[in-house]
Parts: structure tokens; sequence; C-alpha cells
């Protein structure tokens, strides 16, 4: 057994010692708990956004909004909220089974695993987190080992504000991870890739532990030929290059009307010039890839014959410049995978209906989005393409409502969270019939008779 292996097995007998004391599900200890979680974000704001900046290059502004603001939100809905979540619902019962009450309890799972991305590394670990607290849970967190500043920030505040009983921070790479999915957790949660996605999954499946696997794919965003070309351009430039690239719903292709294409083209152009500045490397708002690995795969993905804009970049500052693939097709190395990066592929239709069955005929995508003004392409648009979520005449934002489950479907993901799901995914829906002992139907008791199964028949109405 290795030193990480031996060190995470203790913290995880401690971790479901203290769970089995019944102290974490009570609701005065979850208040507690989600009140500590928002000292921790509100004392340490800019800490956090320091962090990310060594770690991504990340502008203040989306730290801010993408990182901080939307756990804060996440924690002060659920503390809101969470004594009408926890009481148990009651549910109707059939005339057969009277006199009985049924009612569905939310029991907490005991002590799951979050492993977060490094992409959004301070949200994707800490909105989770949100949830498993909320359910009662205790918790191990696994922070992404490719921005080791945010990394190093959470295991030390997490440390501060809780004891190591209830939240245990286990940092490390692949080794330490392959380790931590060795271990039988009541619950695994995942962020990241498919293919690691894939991986985990099947560690999990030795175990029999349940997973929720929030994944990616290739998100398309289409505009149609009756859009608000301008609209559509901004928020295409902003969702797209948002993080540089760096955003699970951030759109993979656009597939744009043959009568506009032209037109669209031209104003994303000027739009990524109104936004970043002639020269995107002087921007302050425009991020950096994540370490050389992946500004390496993104660089091999730019045919540089079919750059319509631009194509630059600087290993050394890991820069790469926002980037449109013009004329791109379906057998381009840019289109066979989830880019995951400032880059974006342009694909010309003319049929919706055409362009539908050919998404459809891949793997379902986390997101879509659509530019239209007519309601009815828009319902169509609903009715038609699978996706686990998105936006109509919009990028992204979708994420921000707590509102709103998030999660993918197929090959981009199982489970979803935010808000009220956040606390679902965490919790088991325990169904219990509370029954009376006054009146009790003899004819549910062996010697079966056969007139008490004709009056059986005509009870039930069978």
């Amino acid at each position: 057994m290795s030193d990480s292996s031996a060190k995470f097995s203790q913290a995880l007998a401690t971790l479901r010692t203290f769970s089995d004391t019944g102290t974490p599900r009570t609701y005065e200890y979850r208040i507690e708990a989600l009140t500590k979680l928002d000292k921790l974000i509100s004392e340490n704001v800019d800490r956090i956004c320091d962090a990310l900046a060594a770690d991504l290059s990340k502008p203040l502004q989306e730290s801010l909004l993408a990182e901080v603001a939307v756990v804060l939100d996440e924690v002060r809905l659920t503390k809101k909220n969470l004594r009408k979540w926890i009481k148990p619902d009651s549910v109707s019962t059939p005339l057969s089974l009277w006199p009985s009450k049924s009612r569905i309890y939310q029991d907490p799972l005991g002590v799951v695993l979050i492993i977060g991305p490094w992409n959004y590394p301070f949200h994707l670990l800490m909105l989770p987190l949100v949830g498993a607290i909320a359910a009662g849970n205790c918790a191990m967190l696994k922070p992404s080992e490719l921005t080791v500043h945010t990394s190093k920030l959470v295991t030390e505040l997490i440390s501060k504000y809780f004891p190591p009983e209830y939240v245990f921070v286990a940092e490390g790479g692949i080794p330490e991870t392959t380790d931590l999915l060795n271990l039988k957790f009541d619950h695994i949660f995942f962020t990241g890739s498919t293919a690691v996605g894939k991986v985990v999954m099947a560690a999990a499946a030795k175990n029999l532990t349940p997973v929720t696997l929030e994944l990616g794919g290739k998100s398309p965003v289409i505009v149609n030929d009756d859009a608000d070309l301008d609209l559509a351009a901004r928020r295409i430039v902003w969702g797209k290059f948002y993080n540089a690239g760096q955003t699970c719903v951030a759109p993979d292709y656009l597939y744009v009307h043959k009568n506009i294409a032209a037109q669209l083209q031209t104003k994303i152009k000027q739009t990524i010039e109104d936004q970043f500045g002639v020269n995107t490397k002087d921007s302050k708002s425009f991020a950096r890839i994540v370490n050389s690995r992946n500004f390496q795969r993104l660089t091999k993905l730019v045919d540089k014959n079919k750059v319509v804009h631009g194509g630059q970049s600087d290993e050394r500052s890991l820069f790469i410049e926002p980037t449109l693939i013009g004329n791109a097709q379906w057998n381009d190395e840019v289109m066979r995978d989830e880019i995951f990066g400032p880059i974006l592929p342009i694909l010309t239709f003319e049929s919706l209906q055409e362009i539908y069955k050919t998404i459809n005929s891949k793997p379902k995508p986390l997101a879509a989005y659509f530019f239209s003004r007519s309601k009815a392409r828009q319902e169509e648009f609903l009715q038609t393409l699978h996706f686990g979520g998105g936006c109509i005449n919009d990028l992204v934002v979708h994420l921000g409502n707590p509102h709103l489950p998030f999660g993918g479907v197929g090959e981009s993901g199982t489970g979803s969270y935010h808000g009220k799901s956040s606390f679902l995914i965490f919790s088991h829906a325990k169904s219990v019939m509370i029954r009376s002992g006054w009146f009790d139907f003899s004819l549910r008791y062996a010697p079966y008779k056969e007139k008490n199964i004709k009056l059986l028949r005509k009870y039930l109405r069978i």
C-alpha cells in the first residue's frame, strides 16, 4: 500500500466514523457548515482570485462572477430552502393499503468523493460540496493537480474552516486519484472529460458505487437566417472565448445558415477586436491555456489554410489567440473531439432538419444554443435536438441559474445538480409507509380461500 493510499484510507475511515454519529445529518449542523462555507469564500475572495490568476491568468471579472459569486449564490439559496427540502414529502396511498400514510425521506448517502477539474478549479469543486453538506454527508475533495495554486489554497482553507473528520482534501495527481478510486465511497461526483469519466465509472463499478458524471462533448451553436446577428456575434464571442474557451458548456462549433454566413463571420471578427483589442495578447480580459500539454494539443488542431481570423500563439505565455476556422468539415481534425480552447470552427447549412439529423447522429452534447427570432423555429430546435441543457438567443448563462438542473445526457454526463438538484443528487429518497394497527384486512393472509378471492376481486375491481 502506497503512502497516499494509507493516508486516504485513514481519512476515509475518520470521515465514516463521524458520519455514523449522525451529527452531519442534523439540520443545525448542516446550516452551521453552510455558514462556514459562506465565510470561507467571503473572507478570502481576493486570495481565491489571486490563485486563479496564477493558475490560468483568469481575468478578475471572470473569477468574481464564474468562480466566487456563483458558489455564494448556491450557498445562500440552499440555506434559505434547506428546512423545506429536508422535510419528508407526503404522497398518496392506494385505497387497498388503507389505513396508512406514505412518505419520502431524503436520507444522506454517507461519505462522498468530489473530484474537481482544472478549468474552473474553485467553482466546480465547491459547488458540489454545497449539495453534499446540505444533504447531510461528509466529503472528501480532490482538486485538480494542474491548478496548483488553487489546489493548495483550497486545502488550506478547508482545513481552517472545517474539521478533517467532516471535510478532507486529498491533493495529488493521477496516482493519488487512482488510490482514491480504489476506496469504497457512498457516491462519487466527477467533473471532467468524457475519457476520464469512463475511467471513474469503471473504477466505481468495482464497488457498485453510484456516480454523478459532469462531462462535456461537442456543443453546437446554431444561427438561423432570421437571427439578430449583432446580438449573436456579441454573445458567441463572449461565450466561446470566456476563460479562453476552457469551459465545458462553451460552443465547440458554429453552424450558420449559408445566407448570412459571411455577414456573421465579419461581425464576429469585429466583435473579437471590440472585446479583446486588436492585439489580444495584451488584453487583461483574456485568460491563458492551463499548461503546455494542452497548448500543444490545441495548436495542432489549427489548420492554417482554413484560418479566417487569429491563429497566432505563444507557448511561453500559453497564449492562443481567438481563432476562427472557416469552411470546417466534420472530417477535419478540429471536429473530431471536444476542443476546449479558443478555436471556433464554422460550418454552414441550408436546412435545419438536415443539421439536426447530423448532430443527433453524434454523441449527445452537454449544451446546445440556437439563435432565431422565430418562436416556431425555437420550439423545433428544442423538440428535435438532444442535449443536456442550453439557451435560446444566448450562450452559457443557463449555468448561472441555480433553479435549473445542470447535467449532461449520454456521453456528456449522468445526473444533474445545482440548487435543489444538488441536494437531491447527494440524497437517497427513502420511501416509508406508516401503517395503523387498529384495522387489519384479513383477506391478505393465508390460507387463501375461494370466497375471499371473490371478495378481493370485487374490492380491487379486477
